[in-house]
């Protein structure tokens, strides 16, 4: 059906949805003067001040009138004189913000185009504009120019503009070649290029739906999506049965495939032990070399015949143990008496428990008699909060395993096998947020000799990265561990605490009993939503006298939903930091970022900041620079940080997040939303996690019926995994 077609400047986005790229947006058109348009559609990508050839229908809605429903769109340069200002104050053209746009327009006029395309030296006659941010500005063009020409290819196959922006940073001029002839590489080398974008975009540039390019493709994206769910294997029969599904080839092709892939070594199969029968595992290459890296490593650790803490070998425990209450104030439980030792004379150990168990003071009393006899100790954790919990505790410097290990761009570690660390204890904190990829990294860094204390609590969630190394570890006979299971006289007033061992137990919290914990009743998605925002952003605040921003984490068990993460951090944002006037913000995609937004890391950028920005780092947004192109973020870690306005998308608001992402943190006050409609993730250990991030405060907000559900349901099953078997060989 042939549409219409529309030339417009888009002028402002009113809506969009991330996840389908829905959009509702105002345009200006050449007839419509003063007046703006509503066009629907699929736009996102697109920028306002861009100029746009919309394809689609006229509609009228019922309530709205006469709106563009859009199909496809395509960017063009603007002929008018408002719209090159416009566009060349978009933030589009790095070196050009809205004042100098105006500027260069004012000199120029209609000719302003002509006059940067093909005499961009003329630039210097604009006052204001020296030759350097010319320059800067000619460079930026030229970039826009080959990036359009990919652009129209790629919008040509389907993929939006953002995506396209991605793909040409990743390949450059070759972009058009590797889409045209490997679409498939896209999904493995292209942050937020999934397979199926990848499939759509093979399907445009015509490789056959049966294609053993595409199958491989899809068993290794079938793999990967196994370890975005924690598994480090896929058992053959799983791994085919769920290929075939994506793929809708017959089961002998996948089969055929996967020999193939097996026989190149695109996959390791491996039958892996599973009680008193084996399971044909089919691994992805780096999870395969780390379970039996950190396996080998860890045996080696252990087996050593050098000690660097060889000190406590003979040492006079009743005297050293006298000494260390005098410094600390207070005497070691049984218990926490066998972690300290154990840590001190193993070289690799497992501390764990929970919370109001004392973890925190045993890690103080290991670290105390290790500097007594002047012991090199570093003390990490998976992330810069826990990180920074850490070193109050101890008193001791502390700081993240990425930052510990200097990764460097590709991950890759500058301390590992032949640079070790310079260390004789290693303590990681948090350690059930250890993954197997981070923790076979950590490992390696580790000198001979040296101890590795391992400390966390394992009821928590596992890691959100394959694996579960923390559970793993103490299924593992040859480990040494202590479990810590007596609560403190002074836990035990502790809603908190009290009520996080009461769920890990089974058994319902008690909200009536605590001014810590406590429940607000309601049942719709929508009225948990609107309750949650009111508890965190303005209740919590004036009763409890903490930040909303800083102090009050809503922590949701999942993203979509009206009562999800997504829902509630655009809900948060409004009542917490809402448009100004005279204010900058900058939209990407389905989020608007303001000053004072409050921000997540979604990937490892190991190219960011001083030493890389990582998963789960948390900010402020501090500046937004249209001229420049630029946001800037202080992170929980004190540092400033630049994104362009092109890698918003690693970015994401964090106001509410889901329950996961919250692993490692600890917030004085947590608020829970709880609703029947994320009934399959309601489950005890992810409530447990949740409860346990709350220092001083505990809202849960929602169904009782939910919070029943999340007690009872024990949780998912194991991950697959190979370490423990492996350690126990």
């Amino acid at each position: 059906m042939e549409g219409a077609s529309l030339d417009a400047v888009l002028e402002r986005i009113t809506y969009a949805n991330e996840e389908t790229g829905y959009t509702i947006a105002r345009v200006a058109t050449e007839r419509s003067g003063a007046e703006l348009l509503t066009v629907v559609g699929p736009l996102l990508g697109a920028q306002p001040g861009e100029s746009l050839r919309l394809t689609g229908r006229w509609t009228s809605h019922p309530r709205y009138g006469k709106q563009f429903e859009v199909w496809s769109y395509t960017t063009v340069l603007p002929a008018t004189v408002q719209g090159i200002q416009r566009y060349l104050g978009s933030g589009l053209i790095k070196g050009i913000g809205p004042k100098m746009a105006e500027r260069i327009v004012g000199h120029f006029g209609a000719d302003t185009l002509r006059v940067i395309e093909e005499e961009p030296g003329r630039l210097v006659e604009v006052p204001g504009l020296g030759p350097k941010r010319t320059k800067m500005i000619g460079a930026a063009w030229e970039e826009q120019k080959i990036i359009k020409e990919v652009m129209i290819f790629l919008q040509g196959v389907g993929v939006s503009t953002s995506i396209a922006v991605r793909i040409f940073k990743q390949y450059g001029d070759q972009s058009i070649d590797v889409v045209r002839a490997e679409p498939y590489r896209l999904a493995d080398e292209v942050w937020g290029i999934g397979f199926k974008t990848a499939d759509t975009i093979a399907q445009a540039v015509g490789i056959p739906h049966d294609s053993p390019q595409r199958v491989k493709a899809g068993l290794r994206y079938t793999l990967s999506q196994a370890a975005d769910d924690g598994h480090c294997f896929l058992p053959a029969p799983n791994l085919a049965a769920d290929a075939v599904k994506i793929l809708d080839v017959p089961a002998d092709l996948v089969t055929t495939c996967l020999e193939e892939l097996a026989a190149a070594e695109g996959v390791i199969r491996e039958d892996v032990p599973a009680g008193d029968a084996t399971v044909p595992a089919v691994y992805l290459v780096p999870f395969h070399r780390a379970e039996q890296s950190l396996t080998a490593t860890l045996r080696g650790l252990l087996t050593t015949s050098g000690d660097r803490l060889r000190a406590f070998a003979d040492v006079d425990w009743p005297t050293a143990l006298t000494w260390l209450k005098t410094r600390t104030g207070a005497a070691l439980a049984a218990e926490q008496d066998q972690a300290v030792r154990l840590a001190l004379t193993e070289k690799v150990a497992v501390l764990t428990g929970g919370p109001g168990c004392g973890k925190s003071f045993t890690v103080r009393s290991i670290v105390e008699l290790a500097r007594a006899k002047r012991a090199k100790v570093i003390l990490a954790a998976p992330t810069g909060r826990a990180a920074k919990r850490l070193a109050e505790l101890t008193g001791h410097e502390a700081t993240t395993v990425h930052r510990l290990l200097q990764l460097r761009p590709g991950g890759e570690a500058t301390f590992d096998r032949d640079n070790p660390l310079d260390a004789d204890l290693v303590v990681v904190d948090e350690a059930s947020m250890l993954d197997l990829l981070l923790a076979n990294k950590l490992a390696k860094a580790v000198a001979p000799g040296a101890h590795l204390l391992f400390v966390g609590d394992v009821d928590q969630l596992p890691s959100v990265g394959a694996g579960e190394v923390l559970r793993d570890l103490l299924a593992a006979p040859g480990i040494p561990r202590v479990r810590l299971t007596q609560i403190f006289r002074q836990a035990q007033e502790s809603g908190v605490v009290v009520n996080a061992h009461r769920v890990n137990n089974g058994q319902s919290p008690l909200v009536r009993d605590f001014s810590d914990f406590f429940l607000f009743a309601c049942e719709e998605p929508e009225e948990i939503a609107a309750l949650t925002v009111d508890v965190a952003a303005r209740r919590i605040p004036a009763k409890f006298g903490l930040d909303p921003r800083r102090d009050v984490q809503v922590l949701a068990p999942m993203h979509r939903g009206a009562a999800g993460a997504g829902a509630l951090n655009l809900a948060l944002q409004d009542a917490l930091t809402p448009a100004r006037d005279g204010l900058p913000e900058r939209r990407y995609g389905g989020r608007v970022f303001r000053i004072g937004d409050k921000v997540t890391q979604l990937r490892n950028n190991y190219d960011k900041g001083a030493a890389g920005v990582f998963n789960g780092t948390v900010g402020v947004v501090t500046g937004i620079t249209p001229e420049e192109n630029r946001l800037t973020v202080l992170t929980d870690e004190d540092e400033s940080v630049d994104y362009s306005f092109d890698e918003l998308d690693e970015l994401a608001h964090a106001y509410a997040v889901s329950i996961h992402r919250s692993q490692g943190s600890e917030y004085p006050a947590v608020v829970i939303p709880l609703a029947t409609s994320a009934w399959m993730m309601l489950q005890r250990n992810l409530l447990y996690t949740a409860i346990t991030r709350a220092k001083r405060l505990v809202v849960i907000v929602g169904s009782r019926r939910a919070l029943g559900q999340a007690v009872r349901t024990r949780g998912a099953g194991r991950r697959h995994t190979g370490l423990t078997h492996r350690l126990d060989l």
